[in-house]
């Protein structure tokens, strides 16, 4: 039996409610998942400092326990330290981010290669059902709505891949993508820009190409850092200056 997903919701004043449902998983499983959900969807953003009480009581969760998520969440990227100030959402400079994309642009071209040479048919109609959901969100303003799917049209990819390592390396670098993600999205034109490069993808898989595959992640990952370091070299302040 597959436990609930934690709720989402708010508490009176606009706080967050990020309560766990007990005891199925493992809890501080459940609390890492919730956060790191919140993070990814945007509701906790990147400089948002994490306040220990409050997310107690929105987590309904000792400290003790939400201390040791915080430091997984360190672990994989998500959250920073900040001396003085305690932890926050990541914020990556442009050079941090050119280095995920640098990533995350190899693995992905590997990951598109590898899906056309080994995915069955129950995979390739797992991709086609992504996409074509994919597809369907395009239409709809919210962000975070086309972030969710994109994040299964990602899974698809890498699960027809067939290469536990590679996937588990894109599961914890995609963390950190979706921080950037948000950024990448929100510049005028890109989301009709990555509607073509993904379809450009999907092309070259139903043609059996895995070069061309490959080759169209890789672009589609690219033209996504371009934008990233455009927007975040425009940006006054990074992580060090929330140390000041």
């Amino acid at each position: 039996m597959m436990a609930p997903e934690p709720k989402s919701d708010r508490l009176k004043g606009g706080r967050l409610k990020l309560r766990v449902v007990r005891p199925l998983v493992s809890l501080k499983k459940q609390v890492v998942e919730s956060l790191r959900a919140a993070i990814g969807e945007g509701r906790l953003a990147p400089g948002d400092r994490l306040i220990e009480r409050e997310l107690c009581e929105m987590l309904d969760v000792s400290r003790t326990l939400l201390r040791e998520a915080l430091s997984q969440l360190e672990a994989e990227g998500l959250v920073q330290i900040i001396p003085h100030r305690g932890p926050i959402v990541a914020v990556y400079t442009a050079e941090e981010a050119k280095a995920i994309y640098e990533l995350r642009a190899t693995l992905e071209e590997m990951a598109g290669r590898c899906f056309v040479e080994r995915a069955t048919k129950e995979e390739r109609a797992a991709l086609e059902a992504a996409y074509a959901e994919l597809v369907r969100t395009y239409r709809v303003k919210s962000s975070r709505d086309h972030l969710g799917v994109k994040m299964k049209f990602y899974a698809a990819l890498t699960a027809g891949a067939h290469n536990a390592m590679l996937e588990d390396m894109l599961r914890l670098l995609h963390g950190r993508i979706n921080i950037l993600r948000a950024t990448t999205l929100a510049e005028p034109g890109r989301l009709a820009d990555s509607a073509a490069e993904l379809d450009d993808i999907v092309k070259a898989i139903r043609a059996g190409n895995a070069a061309a595959a490959g080759k169209a992640c890789r672009r589609h990952v690219m033209n996504a850092a371009r934008i990233a370091a455009r927007v975040l070299a425009a940006e006054p302040g990074d992580a060090a200056s929330l140390t000041k």
